[in-house]
């Protein structure tokens, strides 16, 4: 119930501030927009697109907040979807967004955030949702990072199953990614910082894949999985470069985009002809320094499901720890 409620929350708010208003910060409603009716067709399918008969689907809507009341005010019409997979939510409120949420036993829960913006055209809304299955989810080394990295035009190694940076930045001791920050300083006050991304072994790489960490940015909706559920065999490259340009006075790694994402292998050792003899794979939430990075533990696994309640990188303060898959 906790997560469900924050869950919630997250949805609003992210689609309150997408219309410029904090939430539980009541906007000023127009005189004209007093309670209408909203209709939320949803269609909630799985990856192969067949529908998802039997999915809880929550429509959770957010109202101003009563007078004299400094808390939000907000309910929710609940339901299964049919045969086809559609459930109809409708309501009548003063509602300006919505928070979708869908899920099902033996599915990843997936979410979606809209807005009104007190347009009568947008109260009939419909979505369609993707459901993906949950596989065999397993402990892994994951930790949350809000850094920099410690030394600028020089590779510093960071140790993802020590949770840390290489001696003598940290307690590290393999250096599994190679950090390479660089600031330019430009004539007229700007500048760029680049940041290269690269590997110790041969075989060692990453690769992107889409997938919006943004509510409103994830057109199908937003999945607790982010990522699919095992890392690709290959695609990977050796290094990926990173440039943010920066207005005067900026400090350096602030622009990140959570949208990016990417898969990875480290540890890699080859044989005499180049195959892969043991690697270990891994996936990153997020952009460069403040991510998500996620390890399996087994060589030559790659299944990248995490099971939050087994984090190898135990006794984290709570701002480190993952609690997604």
């Amino acid at each position: 119930m906790i997560m469900k409620n924050m869950l919630t929350l997250l949805c609003l708010s992210v689609t309150a501030l997408a219309s410029g208003h904090a939430y539980g910060q009541a906007p000023v409603l127009p005189a004209q927009f007093g309670p209408h009716q909203w209709t939320a067709t949803v269609k909630v399918i799985g990856e192969d697109g067949n529908p998802v008969a039997g999915a809880d689907v929550s429509a959770e809507y957010d109202v101003a907040r009563p007078a004299g009341s400094d808390q939000p005010s907000f309910g929710d019409v609940k339901g299964l979807t049919d045969s086809n997979g559609i459930f109809v939510a409708s309501h009548t409120d003063s509602s300006w967004n919505l928070g979708i949420i869908a899920e099902k036993a033996g599915y990843y829960r997936t979410h979606i955030g809209y807005q009104f913006y007190f347009d009568d055209k947008r109260r009939h809304p419909s979505f369609t949702l993707i459901l993906k299955k949950i596989g065999r989810p397993i402990p892994m080394y994951a930790k949350r990072l809000n850094t920099h990295v410690p030394a600028l035009d020089k590779p510093v190694g960071f140790d993802l199953m020590a949770g840390d940076w290489v001696a003598p930045y940290g307690k590290g001791v393999n250096s599994d990614i190679l950090f390479t920050g660089h600031f330019n300083k430009g004539a007229n006050g700007e500048s760029d910082f680049t940041l290269a991304v690269g590997f110790p072994n041969p075989g060692d790489g990453i690769q992107e894949f889409d997938a919006p960490a943004l509510i409103q940015d994830a057109k199908m909706g937003q999945s607790d999985l982010r990522s699919s559920n095992e890392a690709p065999i290959d695609g990977y490259q050796s290094q990926w470069v990173q440039t943010d340009n920066r207005k005067p006075g900026q400090p350096v790694e602030t622009n990140r985009n959570p949208n990016h994402n990417y898969y990875f292998r480290v540890r890699t050792v080859l044989d005499s002809q180049g195959n892969i003899l043991s690697t270990h794979y891994g996936k990153i939430y997020g952009d460069f320094m403040q991510f998500t990075y996620y390890l399996n533990p087994t060589p030559n696994d790659r299944n990248i499901e995490f099971d939050p309640k087994q984090d190898l990188l135990g006794g984290l303060p709570f701002d480190a720890q993952v609690r997604l898959p």
